[in-house]
């Protein structure tokens, strides 16, 4: 059957987070002096991992303890800008439900934290739809390096080339093609016209289908 699987990006995909996300950065960078662009964010930050993002931001390789600093800075105050607004992407809960229907294995693979991956599960309670959960302390290559996507393959017991991924960001569809694997893109950061290597883009989830799926085969 395919796919044998289907595997989430969680920021921008799952949840549409990143305008809270980007006020984050835009805040951060606005104290340590540094200008922001909306464009930088796309093609530099979003669906990287946290050392990758700093390390890029302060042109420098920074010490596991700097990074820690940063992120934990970064993170908390996403968090604390998004907690009031928090709901899954227009459509998704129903989607998650025909694939459980259709006991297809499900997994995420996401380059953010742990906290936030708690943090969207105790606002949003889907965790049990998931099999597995990759995230960036899994890893040692983060997107658009396929590692986390045949990681998220193998936790599912699905040959990569045989799953399906959802992506928002330019990284995590390289990354999933990458991995041999057909790409959903979601509108919700990048136009339609940006996010052109993807083999299907939906705007949110009312406009897929297990039967759409099966189609990209």
């Amino acid at each position: 059957m395919f796919p044998q699987a289907v595997i989430f990006d969680l920021d921008g995909t799952l949840i549409d987070n990143n305008p809270y996300h980007i006020q984050a950065f835009r805040e951060f960078y606005q104290k340590i002096g540094k200008p922001f662009s909306l464009e930088e964010y796309k093609q530099h930050i979003n669906g990287r991992m946290n050392r990758e993002i700093f390390d890029y931001v302060f042109n420098t390789t920074l010490s596991p303890e700097k990074t820690e600093e940063y992120t934990n800075e970064k993170e908390g105050l996403y968090r604390e800008l998004y907690a009031p607004h928090i709901k899954p992407v227009e459509g998704l809960v129903d989607f998650l439900n025909e694939l459980e229907k259709a006991k297809i294995p499900k997994a995420v693979a996401t380059s953010g934290i742990i906290p936030n991956i708690n943090f969207m599960f105790e606002h949003i309670p889907i965790r049990n739809y998931f099999l597995s959960i990759i995230d960036s302390t899994q890893i040692k290559t983060g997107k658009p390096h396929p590692e986390i996507f045949l990681k998220a393959a193998i936790s599912v017991n699905a040959v990569p080339s045989a799953c399906v991924a959802f992506e928002d960001s330019l990284a995590g569809i390289q990354s999933a093609k990458a991995a041999g694997m057909k790409v959903i893109a979601l509108t919700t950061t990048h136009t339609a016209k940006d996010l052109h290597d993807a083999d299907l883009i939906i705007k949110d989830y009312t406009e897929i289908s297990l039967a759409k799926l099966q189609q990209l085969k």
